[in-house]
């Protein structure tokens, strides 16, 4: 089984971190692609590389010279080198990414070294062959990856026996230019990896065990999950949980290749591991009655009534074209009769939200239009849940136990997940309860 192995930017933020990574990658002789992101933070004090070439490409598109912002990066990336003792010659790298320096300077290009000067250090390290991926990851516009040609361009390049190390977080477009994804972007370029080689598994080394039921600075010493679908995973991510990036998803679920999330520091650590169905373990070992519990403030929830318009055809059509003619994505729409619910995030209505209030008086003439601000949504994930009835029931009857009110409640036809807005207020009040209830409680009588 062929295995690739994404390292984030903690997991090699100095040399010792770059130790414990050639540990892992020379453990597994299966581990042949290792795909990695710009190296992270050693301590507080220091930024991230590619926030500081962010910095840079600002910087000289404004006129103001970036240079005691670039030697930053050349002074970590010499340390790095330095303290492994590898002969890389960073002179000639920087040398060359500082005769692109202009106000003109292509910043997709600048970023993408960060990831690029990484994988350098790291395949000299462990005596891997380096493969940029500019040379094969082939854009067909905007973020759409031309995945038939990719595969093409990454087998004409695969003529050794060495473990392959490729950068993250970019490829190129068809005119020969560098185009970089979007931030967190590594996990999507191993993600495509594993697609195009077909691979039995695609790890994903990070700073933490795995995915946890809770974030963990709201529920300290949060379970983990030892497992969960690509679906759960989906619900997840999309309502706050982010150790991996949602794009990731696609590429491996088209191939049912399973994601395993585990901890660089701490390799022991089976993590989480995620496909497309875990039937076949749940009957062994049965999972938790919720996978996941999620959630993110700074919510608007439009609120519109009229008499007899869920009888009139296009009704919703029509009152949702109000928002994507100033391109405002909708959250979610809870209905019931006569009464459509219009949730979207505050920060991207705010500029627009009298315009829109306008239109819609104007066009609909409701009976009644309210507008509630400051909203949470919490979203409760479990496959477990769509074989239990009682779920929603107790879930909100744990809410009216604790003081928590709740503004609205959103259940998929699937009965997957659960997705209940409160008042930020009571945000990690309402994830704290649903924890204690469903989790910890469960946990005291296995």
């Amino acid at each position: 089984m062929i295995k690739v192995a994404k390292f984030g930017g903690s997991s090699l933020a100095d040399a010792i971190q770059f130790e414990k990574v050639k540990k892992i990658v020379n453990s597994d002789d299966e581990r042949k692609f290792i795909v990695v992101s710009a190296c992270g933070k050693a301590n507080e004090e220091e930024h991230k590389v590619t926030d500081l070439l962010y910095l840079c490409a600002a910087h000289m598109q404004y006129g103001v010279s970036p240079d005691s912002l670039f030697s930053l990066v050349e002074e970590k990336y010499h340390k790095i080198v330095n303290d492994l003792n590898l002969k890389l010659n960073l002179d000639e790298e920087f040398n060359e990414i500082r005769s692109h320096f202009s106000k003109e300077i292509d910043t997709d290009y600048l970023v993408s070294r960060g990831e690029y000067l990484t994988a350098k250090i790291l395949a000299e390290y462990i005596d891997g062959e380096f493969i940029d991926a500019k040379d094969f990851i082939s854009f067909i516009h905007n973020d759409e990856v031309d995945m038939d040609l990719s595969q093409k361009r990454f087998r004409e390049l695969l003529k050794t026996d060495k473990k392959v190390v490729i950068p993250g977080f970019y490829g190129v477009l068809p005119n020969g230019n560098i185009k970089v994804m979007s931030r967190g972007g590594s996990d999507i370029t191993g993600a495509i990896i594993a697609n195009l080689i077909d691979a039995g598994i695609y790890e994903n080394w990070t700073d933490v065990s795995g995915i946890y039921v809770a974030d963990p600075r709201i529920i300290e010493n949060s379970l983990s999950c030892p497992r969960l679908t690509y679906r759960e995973l989906r619900g997840m991510s999309y309502m706050g949980a982010n150790v991996l990036h949602d794009d990731a998803i696609f590429p491996v679920r088209e191939k049912n290749i399973p994601i395993n999330i585990r901890n660089t520091n701490k390799p022991e650590n089976k993590g989480t591991m995620i496909m497309a169905d875990c039937k076949e373990l749940d009957e062994k070992d049965p999972p938790r009655i919720i996978t996941g519990i999620t959630g993110k403030q700074g919510y608007t929830i439009i609120t519109l009534v009229k008499n007899h318009s869920s009888t009139l055809v296009g009704f919703l059509r029509d009152l949702l074209g109000i928002f994507e003619e100033y391109r405002v994505s909708i959250e979610s729409v809870p209905i019931t009769v006569d009464t459509f619910s219009i949730i979207v995030q505050s920060k991207a209505i705010s500029n627009y939200l009298y315009e829109i209030l306008g239109k819609i008086r104007e066009r609909f003439e409701p009976d009644e239009i309210r507008v509630d601000e400051n909203v949470a949504l919490i979203a409760v994930v479990g496959r477990r849940m769509q074989s239990l009835p009682g779920i929603s029931g107790s879930l909100l009857s744990e809410f009216g136990r604790n003081s928590v009110n709740i503004k609205v409640i959103n259940q998929s036809a699937d009965e997957l997940s659960i997705v209940v807005g409160v008042e930020n207020k009571d945000f990690e009040k309402a994830i704290h309860c649903i924890y204690d209830r469903f989790i910890l409680e469960e946990e005291e009588t296995l």
